[in-house]
């Protein structure tokens, strides 16, 4: 079970890379499409349409599968499979399938992220300054009302003919209460 964890999450990393990788350039896709199709049929120019990149879960399925069914046959050679290898291989198809709707997940956000971040940055601006203005009132009224808390009360700020009170502990000494 740790093993096929251990495959799950790097075909995982897997697929993230591929898709990467085929977001930058779609070469292989392209030089296959090339070979396969005619003249009419083939991808335009500015198309970056991939095998994993910009295609449909079943098709990005498919060859995602034949990836691994190739490197399955070339390390059955090395390695003779069994039913450990099979639940590998099962592990490392859906790990590498889910990486890359994880990849496809970043790099759209990022591209939202950088159309949006001039809006974003006039956002941000904006509640700084209603922030500022909100602090700045809170102060001025602090400010006002302990102006008109020592006018209203003078003996509270030490100012009065009172003599200072005696603190409650001295009273209950005075009363008794307290040894």
């Amino acid at each position: 079970m740790t093993l096929e964890l251990i495959a799950f999450i790097a075909s995982v990393l897997f697929g993230i890379l591929l898709y990467w990788r085929e977001s930058r350039s779609n070469k292989v896709y392209r030089f296959l499409n090339k070979i396969m199709n005619s003249k009419e049929l083939q991808m335009k120019a500015d198309d970056k349409t991939g095998f994993i990149y910009q295609q449909k879960f079943l098709l990005r399925f498919v060859f995602i599968t034949a990836l691994f069914i190739a490197l399955m046959v070339v390390f059955r050679f090395l390695l003779p499979i069994d039913y450990a290898a099979v639940s590998m291989f099962a592990s490392a198809v859906v790990g590498t399938l889910l990486g890359t709707y994880v990849a496809a997940f970043v790099i759209k956000a990022s591209e939202v992220v950088d159309e949006n971040s001039d809006k974003v940055e006039e956002i941000i601006k904006d509640t700084y300054e209603r922030g500022k203005e909100f602090v700045d009132d809170l102060s001025s009224d602090q400010k006002e009302e302990e102006g008109g808390e020592t006018q209203k009360h003078p003996e509270a700020s030490g100012q009065g003919d009172k003599k200072p009170e005696k603190s409650a502990r001295e009273r209950l000494r005075d009363k008794g209460l307290l040894k």
